[in-house]
């Protein structure tokens, strides 16, 4: 039988990128076969690491803790850790020397940086004219007025035109989650690198793939770009609800306080449907709730009546009875509730993976991907690295620099395996200590049993 390769297997990657969105990227293509070496600074350490906040796994922060952060090891998983203080002269010649046996680049700096160190994509293509080189900044590498401002997902939320239209009627502009327009580059990046790596095979030539992640965010609202374009109307935020159709809402459930379904009940006959199902028939012909226009305007009315029958289910019960009859619902699902769901786990969305012993850090499961390939074996490959665990392996068996020099570079502090901030004992501790508005909703003891991973 021919096994199958994967499809970035064989491909080297250079991730000098922090916080999530090409970080993810990253790990993503580590799923994928892709050797990708994560390059931070000794003293420029990934923030996603939590040094000045540890939070490492069951609440243990001792020891290496920066190595242990839960979302640092799922966003990075995976990949291999070079430490470079590309602030010196002497990391950016290691990292040029790099460059002539690797494949990609991907960089997230804001675009003073690269141009301070010489290592633009027209200065690297001379290096390696076919290289691939990913910059993801906040707006994009142009002249424009906003090129060198600095990125924040959350605040480009504000800036894409997404916080405009989340939130609720006559209420302040929201953010619309976690980070939302990181995973939009994310899953951007990863498209862009495939795209790059096919027209590199067809033509031997490399490619820069310039990200602007508010344009990522415009993108993902053109119907309200196109309506504005069109017939000059700005959007109102509307909650929960659609700006044609009802209804549409999110309404409690039987069982603790903040538990929810969501039920979109757009057309006649699902509108029918639900009604049947709330044991109303009556409602079906009811002048206020006729046709969709009087829907529309009596939705309050409609909601409260809605939210009457949902409170005395259990959501999850209540999605089933619903879905049976033709009604798209679902429930509001939690960290524990998609982690644990069924359904989840036979997609393979869920993968339970065990660390290396001398990591200390056991099994834990992680968020896969949302898609999958028939013909490919993709799978977690592992936990993140601990930092600086390949220093040896890049430096030594890749770039065939003695072992003497190594320790020279790492007296220098040039490289590491411990951030130099510990070692210096100048880690500020106060945003630990700072209390949580909200950040944890509640502590699940059996979460190791719930997840299979005792």
């Amino acid at each position: 039988m021919i096994e199958m390769k994967l499809p970035l297997e064989g491909v080297r990657i250079l991730d000098s990128t922090y916080v999530v969105a090409m970080p993810y990227g990253g790990g993503v293509m580590t799923d994928l076969g892709a050797e990708v070496i994560k390059i931070e600074g000794p003293s420029h350490v990934d923030i996603s690491r939590r040094l000045t906040a540890p939070q490492g796994p069951d609440g243990e922060n001792g020891g290496d803790y920066w190595n242990k952060a839960p979302g640092f090891n799922n966003m990075n998983r995976g990949k291999r850790s070079l430490t470079l203080d590309m602030s010196r002269q002497e990391g950016r010649d290691l990292f040029i020397e790099l460059i002539k046996i690797s494949d990609i680049i991907m960089e997230n700096f804001t675009p003073r940086v690269m141009k301070r160190w010489n290592l633009t994509y027209a200065d690297i293509k001379k290096i390696k004219p076919d290289i691939i080189m990913l910059s993801n900044t906040g707006y994009g590498h142009s002249e424009g007025p906003y090129a060198s401002y600095p990125g924040q997902a959350t605040t480009m939320e504000a800036s894409h035109g997404t916080a405009s239209v989340t939130g609720y009627l006559n209420d302040i502009p929201s953010k619309a989650g976690m980070s939302y327009v990181d995973f939009l580059a994310s899953w951007s990046g990863l498209f862009s690198v495939a795209s790059a790596l096919r027209y590199r095979n067809r033509t031997g030539k490399g490619q820069w793939i310039d990200i602007g992640m508010y344009q990522l965010g415009c993108y993902f609202l053109g119907e309200y770009i196109l309506d504005w374009v069109d017939n000059k109307r700005l959007p109102s935020r509307i909650g929960n609800r659609h700006p044609q159709y009802a209804p549409q809402g999110c309404y409690p459930t039987r069982g603790n306080e903040d538990e929810w379904i969501v039920i979109s009940a757009l057309t006649k006959e699902r509108w029918e449907s639900l009604c049947l199902a709330m044991g109303k028939s009556d409602l079906i012909s009811n002048p206020k709730f006729i046709d969709n226009s009087a829907r529309l305007k009596n939705h309050d009315e409609i909601d409260e009546i809605i939210a009457n029958f949902t409170k005395n289910f259990e959501r999850f019960e209540l999605m089933e009875l619903l879905q049976e009859s033709g009604i798209p619902s679902g429930p509001v699902f939690d960290s524990k509730d998609y982690f644990t769901n069924t359904h989840y786990h036979q997609r393979g969305f869920i993968e339970k993976v065990t660390a290396a012993p001398e990591r200390n850090m056991g099994a834990r499961a992680f968020i896969a991907r949302p898609w999958s390939l028939n013909k490919s074996d993709i799978k977690i490959k592992g936990f993140a690295p601990a930092f600086g665990e390949a220093n040896n392996y890049v430096l030594n068996e890749l770039m065939g620099i003695d072992n003497t020099l190594i320790e020279n570079l790492t007296e220098q502090d040039v490289v590491n395996e411990i951030p130099t901030a510990y070692r210096n004992k100048t880690i500020d501790y106060s945003a630990a200590s700072i209390p949580t508005t909200g950040g944890v909703k509640y502590i699940d003891s059996d979460y190791q049993k719930n997840l299979g991973i005792e």
